[in-house]
């Protein structure tokens, strides 16, 4: 009797750290495992050096989205940037999206600066408005070369 308690006891435990360790995968991971409350906004760059699916779309410092796919347009070779923006935050037509870093060498994530425009996007939509990231790497080269 004792000793089926105890792995009874046993197995409850190792479930429950089964459970634990699943969820923080799925959390850690970022993944989404239930369609979320989000539409779909794609911002076109020139240059997204550096950023990431799975990136942080925030504005005024507040995550309210997720960058969701990167792909080339074939025709132009533009950077087209697939946002999920979460459904209570209504983005107007003018609004402006920019590639951004966090820190000194910190990770890439887009920032959104709201515009004064009545019309709001809907899902599908593409942004035009845009500030592509800065080159680093070319502005040193620049500098070396002395074409500053």
């Amino acid at each position: 009797m004792k000793r089926t308690s105890l792995e009874l006891a046993v197995g409850v435990f190792v479930f429950v750290g089964m459970l634990a360790v699943g969820y923080l995968t799925v959390k850690l991971g970022r993944m989404e495992m239930f369609q979320g409350d989000y539409y779909l906004v794609t911002a076109r760059f020139q240059n997204v050096a550096g950023l990431k699916t799975g990136s942080s779309v925030e504005i005024a410092g507040v995550p309210v989205g997720r960058v969701s796919a990167i792909r080339v347009n074939p025709e132009s070779f533009a950077a087209m940037v697939e946002m999920k923006i979460d459904k209570g935050v209504a983005l107007t037509d003018d609004t402006i999206a920019s590639v951004k870093t966090q820190g000194l060498i910190g990770d890439k994530y887009i920032k959104l600066s709201p515009g004064g425009s009545e019309t709001d996007l809907k899902s599908g939509d593409t942004m035009v408005e845009t500030e592509s990231a800065i080159d680093i790497e070319e502005l040193i080269s620049k500098y070396v070369m002395g074409k500053v």
